[in-house]
């Protein structure tokens, strides 16, 4: 089997996002994509790309400054916003495969035009989202039929889980909703995005979840692993 390069994005966190893809595939070496590397220009030797979670987006992206008002600055970090919304440009215009994980998907929503909801609990009064204690909550989502993520996961629901405090608001130019959970209030809030009309586009899979947490759910865990790896391989 030939030899797969996968770029993950550098995050507190990152040996979770390694240790998850390699546990299964011996066949993939990783490339450590970083601000403080300003390696952007690595992602044409890689197969695919994963867009870690972390810090916030810092809202002036995505054209609501005043949002920093309910913010904590602490969580922003210019210099890897920067980076990233680099990073992503390349990872479309050159056609690579790509799964974002919470932040992830965050970002690569704001780099197409869309928007944040800046904190879920205050703003949508609900607290079914994010960790308590540092532990991620668990939560029911639901997926569209006909979707990557029902392909992948075989389901149209489940438990995933949490630990998000912001989501996808207005959806990005190209995207459209794949999965859902329902808050207190009866609004939905985006768990999954997905090219609207894939054909002429690498495969694409954002989740608000984090897969590389999960150590027991086969469906949101390691079927999207697989899905992704298999992807790769063909590159």
């Amino acid at each position: 089997m030939k030899k797969i390069y996968l770029g993950i994005t550098d995050s507190k966190k990152f040996d979770d996002y390694s240790n998850w893809i390699l546990s299964s595939n011996r066949y993939v070496e990783i490339v450590r994509l970083s601000y403080q590397f300003d390696n952007a220009e690595m992602v044409a030797t890689c197969n695919g790309i994963i867009m870690t979670g972390g810090e916030d987006v810092h809202p002036e992206l995505y054209g609501k400054p005043e949002y920093l008002e309910i913010l904590d600055s602490k969580q922003i970090n210019e210099e890897r916003d920067a980076f990233e919304m680099k990073l992503v440009n390349q990872v479309f215009q050159l056609k690579k495969p790509l799964l974002g994980i919470c932040r992830g998907l965050q970002l690569a929503n704001v780099f197409l035009g869309g928007t944040l909801i800046p904190d879920i609990p205050s703003v949508m009064n609900d607290s079914q989202h994010g960790k308590i204690d540092g532990k991620d909550q668990l939560h029911e989502v639901k997926l569209i039929e006909g979707s990557l993520i029902n392909d992948i996961s075989h389901k149209t629901e489940g438990i995933i889980n949490s630990a998000h405090h912001q989501s996808a608001a207005e959806i990005g130019e190209g995207l459209k909703v794949t999965a859902f959970a329902t808050s207190k209030e009866k609004i939905q809030i985006v768990e999954a995005l997905e090219w609207e009309y894939p054909d002429d586009k690498a495969w694409l899979l954002l989740v608000q979840w984090h897969p590389e947490r999960i150590t027991d759910n086969d469906n949101f865990s390691k079927a999207i692993r697989t899905a992704f790896i298999n992807e790769l391989a063909k590159k």
